[in-house]
């Protein structure tokens, strides 16, 4: 089988959000297409690409961002953010993540970018071997707490 990477550019694309939703189970789809309304409406700061196979049907997606702010373990600004990487179950260990977050990389360099950053759940254990596989290094572990303020 044949795979394609394009970029993701308009928010109605049904597959997008199909590969969103299956990363993002807990969230409501409604908050999803928001999401995905605003990345395309910002084409400067968010880009998004997906992987089509040869039967039209997207099986992957990278989602990538400029972050302007400071990000843990950066030494520069803005930097190429890596949102969401996600490669339906089926065909993974193809390389297709691995050329998702290429094109997520050279989109961030074509930014300006000198660094890409990404981030993954403490409890993910398969994201972050993902990510050591792509050569991300490991820049901070944390667990962040708050507690609200009554009157």
């Amino acid at each position: 089988m044949r795979y394609t990477i394009c970029p993701c550019s308009q928010a109605d694309d049904s597959g997008w959000l199909a590969l969103r939703r299956a990363l993002f189970p807990q969230q409501d789809a409604t908050a999803l297409r928001a999401e995905m309304d605003r990345f395309v409406a910002e084409p400067g700061r968010h880009a998004q690409f997906l992987v089509i196979d040869s039967d039209g049907v997207p099986v992957g997606l990278a989602e990538v961002s400029l972050r302007a702010g400071h990000v843990h373990g950066a030494r520069s600004m803005p930097v190429a953010f890596l949102e969401a990487v996600y490669v339906v179950p089926h065909v993974r260990r193809r390389g297709l993540a691995r050329a998702l977050v290429a094109h997520a990389h050279a989109w961030g360099r074509a930014q300006g970018c000198t660094e890409f950053a990404s981030d993954a759940p403490l409890d993910n254990a398969d994201s972050h071997a993902l990510h050591r596989a792509l050569g991300f290094e490991e820049t901070l572990r944390i667990v962040r707490f708050r507690q609200r303020t009554t009157g």
